[in-house]
C-alpha cells in the first residue's frame, strides 16, 4: 500500500499538544503514525525540514458563489484557491441563487464538490427559506442531507421570534445557528465604519452599535434556549465584551473573526494611493461588517489569544472587477481572502501579539470544536492516527508580495495588493494526496 510521509519537519498540533521535530505518514487517506523516523519506508516522501508541519486548516466561512454567481466564482476555483491557502475543509455559505434551503440542493452541492472540489466542502443550510426570514425551512431535512449548520449569512434573522424557534429546532438537531449580527434600522445605507474615514471621504457610516445591538439580542435568544449560536465575524470591541460576559456565565456560544478584522483598519479604505481606476477610495476594502477603529482590531485579536473568539474564518467573498470598480456606496461588500488569510494571521504573531500555537488552534481544532464538525467527520483539524490526511507544511519566514492576478480565486478583489506578508503556505495533502505545492 502507498504510503506518504512528510518528513523533518516541525509537526504542530495544538490538539493533542504535539509540538516536535517528527515525520508524519499517510496512508489510504489516513494518518498512520507521527514520529521520529516514522517515515523511513515511505515509498513516497516531502521533505519538511526547517518549515512547520500542521493539520490541513478549516474554515467555516467562505462564499464559493455556486450556484447562481459562477462569473464571482466556482467550487472548482474556490477550492483550488483554499488549497493554495492551506485549507483542506471549507464550510460554505448559503447565499447562493438559489439559496441552499432545500435538500436537493445540498445533495447537489455536495456532488458538485466531490466531483470539481480541490478540498473538502462541508455544507452551512438557511435558516429561513429563500433567506427571506419569513419562515423556516425545513431544518431536519437540511441536517439529513448533510448540513453542518444553519444561516442566512449576508442577512440576520431580523425576526426575533424566528431566531428563538431556529435555535430551540437546531439545538434538538444538535447543530449551531451562525448569526450575522447586524441591526439594519443601525446600518441601513451605510458603507465604511462610522468614524473619521467615513467623515473625510463623505461615506455614511455603520456604528459600531449596529452589530453590539444584534449579539446582545443574539446572546439573549441563545440563553433563554439553550441552543448553540456561533457568532460570524465579530468585529467591534463592545462586542467582544458582550461575548466575553456571556462566555463568563456559560452561555453556549462561540465566535469567529476574520483575518481582515483583526489586522486591518478603516483606514483601509484609503488605499495606498494607487486604489483601482484612480479613485481616491479602495472598494476592495468595503466589507460587511465594516473594517473598524484600531481599538476595535486590537480587541478582537486581544480576544483571540485569550480564547474568548474561539477561532479564525476568512469570509472569503470573491467578486467580479465591475462589483468593485464603482462608486463606494454601489461597490460589492467583500474580500477575497483564502490565499492570504494564513499569512496575514501569521503578521500578529511575528509582532509577538499572538502565540504561534493559539494561530494554529483558531486555524485548525478551533473551528471544529466551534461547529462540532468532528460529529460529521472525526479526527478532522488534527494530525492524530486515524485522522484525515489532510496536511499543511509552511514556511513561517518566507516573504512574498501579494499579487491578486495570480490568485487562483476569480476573485481579485483585496485590499493587501502590494503587500509584503511573512509566511507561507509550501504544500497542502489533502486525504494524502498533494493538492498544492509551490
Amino acid at each position: 500500500m502507498t504510503a506518504l510521509a512528510v518528513r523533518g519537519g516541525r509537526v504542530l498540533d495544538p490538539s493533542r499538544q504535539l509540538d516536535a521535530v517528527a515525520d508524519l505518514v499517510i496512508s489510504d487517506g489516513r494518518v498512520v503514525a507521527v514520529g521520529p523516523d516514522a517515515g523511513r519506508d515511505a515509498t513516497e516522501a516531502v521533505d519538511a525540514s526547517g518549515l512547520l508541519v500542521l493539520p490541513g486548516l478549516v474554515d467555516i466561512h467562505c462564499h464559493l458563489r455556486e450556484p447562481g454567481f459562477e462569473h464571482k466564482e466556482t467550487i472548482e476555483t474556490g477550492t483550488l484557491a483554499a488549497a493554495r491557502g492551506g485549507f483542506t475543509t471549507v464550510c460554505c455559505m448559503p447565499n447562493t441563487e438559489p439559496p441552499l434551503d432545500t435538500p436537493a440542493l445540498l445533495r447537489w452541492l455536495r456532488e458538485r464538490a466531490e466531483q470539481v472540489g480541490h478540498v473538502r466542502v462541508l455544507p452551512i443550510a438557511c435558516v429561513s427559506r429563500g433567506r427571506q426570514g419569513r419562515e423556516l425551512a425545513d431544518l431536519a431535512e437540511l441536517a439529513e442531507a448533510g448540513a453542518v449548520a444553519f444561516s442566512d449569512d449576508g442577512d440576520p434573522v431580523a425576526d426575533p421570534a424566528l431566531l428563538r424557534r431556529a435555535l430551540e429546532y437546531a439545538s434538538a438537531l444538535g447543530l449551531p445557528i451562525i448569526e450575522h449580527c447586524e441591526e439594519k434600522s443601525l446600518s441601513d445605507g451605510g458603507a465604511v465604519h462610522e468614524g473619521w474615514v467615513a467623515t473625510r471621504l463623505g461615506l455614511r457610516g455603520i456604528p459600531a452599535a449596529a452589530e453590539e445591538a444584534a449579539v446582545a439580542r443574539a446572546l439573549a435568544l441563545a440563553a433563554e434556549t439553550g441552543g448553540r449560536l456561533h457568532i460570524a465575524h465579530i468585529s467591534a470591541a463592545g462586542a467582544v465584551e458582550l461575548l466575553r460576559w456571556a462566555k463568563a456565565r456559560g452561555a453556549a456560544v462561540t465566535a469567529e473573526a476574520t483575518p481582515h478584522h483583526l489586522c486591518l483598519t478603516h483606514e483601509a479604505v484609503l488605499g495606498n494611493g494607487e486604489a483601482p481606476g484612480g479613485l481616491a477610495y479602495d472598494t476592495n476594502a468595503k466589507v460587511n461588517p465594516p473594517l473598524r477603529a484600531r481599538a476595535d482590531a486590537a480587541a478582537c485579536a486581544l480576544a483571540l489569544a485569550e480564547g474568548v473568539i474561539d477561532c479564525v474564518a476568512t469570509d472569503h467573498a470573491p467578486h467580479a472587477v465591475e462589483d468593485k470598480l464603482c462608486e463606494f456606496d454601489l461597490a460589492a461588500f467583500g474580500i477575497s481572502g483564502l490565499e492570504t488569510a494564513l499569512a496575514l494571521c501569521l503578521s500578529l504573531v511575528h509582532e509577538g501579539r499572538l502565540a504561534l500555537e493559539r494561530l494554529v488552534e483558531a486555524m485548525t481544532i478551533g473551528p471544529v470544536r466551534a461547529l462540532g464538525l468532528d460529529r460529521h467527520l472525526p479526527g478532522v483539524g488534527t494530525l492524530a492516527v486515524g485522522a484525515p490526511g489532510d496536511v499543511t507544511i509552511v514556511d513561517p519566514t518566507q516573504e512574498w508580495t501579494v499579487d491578486p492576478e495570480r490568485f487562483a480565486s476569480k476573485g481579485k478583489n483585496t485590499p493587501l495588493a502590494g503587500r509584503r506578508l511573512r509566511g507561507k503556505v509550501v504544500c497542502t495533502i489533502y486525504g494524502g494526496k498533494t493538492v498544492w505545492r509551490e
